[in-house]
């Protein structure tokens, strides 16, 4: 696998306060990102998410998987997935973003957009399951999205762009001051995946 040496400013923190957040750009050469997009669009066994909102059942045009190196449990949305054993892909992903970042992660929550149309709205990654502070590594296939974030009391905005085989990191106090989402367009007309490292507590 080729690697890209950083073309953007790793070590930049996007956010002004209160967290830390590191966009790498893309980590590999666009043969290399193509190949994963489509193994990943083929071979993940692709969900459509479902939701317990207001006591209402949702069901997602957005699809997901969930994935680990053990059946992790992870409830969010006031539903609990059981993770799958890694695929050989994801678990090459999970070596390289380690190696880049000096992070460990032990599961991987994978989103589906089939177009601009689907998106995610303003919400945190603070489950109970998921190690508080810890990093959160986001790598993108497909689509050219905008993603944003939006502190919890000051309603400061910041903005991003995250391209095809790229890395972002979420990590430090974030969760507990930031929420991000991925703004809907009507722009876009293909697939985005996109893969979040993450970090499981084991209950004891």
């Amino acid at each position: 696998m080729e690697l890209f040496d950083y073309p953007v400013n790793s070590s930049k923190n996007w956010l002004p306060k209160d967290g830390t957040v590191h966009y790498y750009g893309p980590i590999m050469d666009m043969e290399t990102a193509n190949r994963y997009y489509e193994k990943l669009l083929a071979a993940i066994e692709w969900r459509h998410d479902e939701a317990v909102i207001f006591g209402k059942h949702i069901v997602t045009k957005r699809k997901v998987a969930w994935y680990g190196e053990k059946p992790f449990e992870y409830t969010y949305s006031n539903t609990t997935k059981r993770a799958l054993p890694w695929s050989k892909e994801l678990l090459e992903l999970k070596v390289l973003i380690e190696k880049m970042t000096g992070e460990t992660f032990n599961s991987c929550l994978l989103n589906l957009y089939h177009n601009g149309d689907e998106g995610m709205a303003w919400h945190s990654d603070g489950e109970k399951d998921l190690m508080k502070n810890g990093a959160i590594g986001s790598l993108s296939f497909g689509a050219v999205r905008k993603f944003a974030f939006k502190h919890k009391q000051t309603k400061e905005h910041v903005g991003l762009t995250l391209e095809h085989g790229s890395l972002l990191v979420m990590k430090d106090e974030t969760q507990s001051h930031w929420l991000h989402r991925l703004p809907p367009t009507k722009k876009i007309h293909a697939p985005r995946i996109n893969l979040t490292f993450r970090t499981i507590m084991e209950q004891k």
